[in-house]
């Protein structure tokens, strides 16, 4: 990959990421009444909407560009479930309690079935992107937002560290702002799959 490309990227994804951060300030964290980072927050909406496209693009890396299926499949799967959960609530309140499990289920399984049958041919594709800057920012993203966001943002860590004054919307704020971060990586990660699926194709087409 040359150098002047992937500095154009990272310049982009800086850009992205300061509009982010810029928006939740002026309406999360400004917001008339107080700071929310509820439901109705822009910071659930923009997690949601990076799940979305993260989901689109591991399809179109599968069905279009068909150079990493299963991880494709895989990470697909990965995103779909992920989105439903970030959506719970909205699926809890206006279809039944519990749907978003059974949703999860429906996706989860199903793929993950796929990915084991075929699980030769998935070593054989994450060989392929193994080392990639791709792989990098896919590991860091997944472990600022399924381990650390989850550690950072405990309660019992927000309420020693503030004591008398603890605020439920600073520990919420630090938890779901440190949970985005990890959906931008995640949303970059794609980004680069997605290019390193179009190499490949042209690579064998060549």
């Amino acid at each position: 990959m040359a150098f002047r490309a992937i500095s154009i990227r990272a310049c982009l994804y800086i850009v992205v990421l300061i509009g982010l951060m810029q928006g939740i300030f002026l309406i999360d964290a400004q917001r008339a009444g107080g700071p929310d980072f509820s439901e109705v927050s822009l910071t659930e909406f923009a997690q949601a909407a990076l799940l979305f496209a993260c989901s689109a693009m591991m399809l179109y890396v599968r069905h279009r560009l068909r150079t990493l299926p299963t991880v494709g499949l895989l990470l697909w799967g990965f995103f779909a479930a992920s989105f439903v959960r970030e959506n719970d609530a909205w699926l809890d309140r206006f279809i039944f309690d519990g749907a978003w499990q059974l949703l999860v289920v429906v996706i989860v399984l199903p793929t993950l079935y796929i990915v084991i049958r075929r699980r030769h041919r998935f070593l054989s594709e994450f060989r392929k992107m193994a080392n990639t800057l791709g792989f990098g920012l896919f590991a860091s993203g997944f472990l600022i937002t399924y381990v650390f966001s989850r550690l950072y943002g405990r309660s019992v860590f927000w309420q020693a560290l503030m004591g008398d004054q603890y605020l439920y919307v600073v520990k919420s704020a630090a938890e779901e702002v440190a949970e985005l971060a990890g959906y931008s990586l995640l949303l970059f990660a794609c980004i680069e799959i997605v290019l390193l699926a179009r190499r490949l194709r042209h690579g064998q087409r060549g």
